[in-house]
């Protein structure tokens, strides 16, 4: 798990034109989330942000999920635009145990429509 030095320090670097942050636990989270995708050569965009708050349950900015990818070694591009491929994972909710914002708002938590995820992550 990230300190809050580490990922204040990726704000910084990550050079974002206009950032807007809730919480460094909606970094985790993104990265989470990113890191249990599925990566490809070439980029699409979503709306990662809403697909990530679903998961954790908890509003995260675009930001957040900035960050999260700046910091992650195998994601490029930026938002909305990642090399995150087209069946995407469910992440295992065990990547969330230990984050202290996760499920905070859970009317937000909705895993959304069975299609969405094509690949469900095993229990880590």
């Amino acid at each position: 798990m990230f300190t809050d030095d580490l990922i204040e320090q990726a704000k910084k670097d990550a050079k974002l034109f206009q950032p807007n942050h809730e919480h460094n636990d909606c970094i985790r989270m993104a990265y989470e989330w990113l890191d249990a995708q599925l990566t490809t050569q070439g980029t699409r965009a979503a709306d990662w942000k809403h697909i990530i708050e679903r998961w954790c349950g908890r509003y995260i900015t675009d930001s957040d999920v900035e960050v999260a990818a700046f910091m992650h070694p195998k994601i490029e591009g930026k938002y909305p635009k990642y090399n995150i491929g087209k069946r995407l994972t469910l992440p295992s909710t065990k990547r969330l145990v230990g984050i202290g914002e996760a499920g905070k708002q859970n009317s937000i938590m909705r895993v959304g429509s069975p299609s969405a995820y094509k690949i469900i992550e095993a229990d880590r």
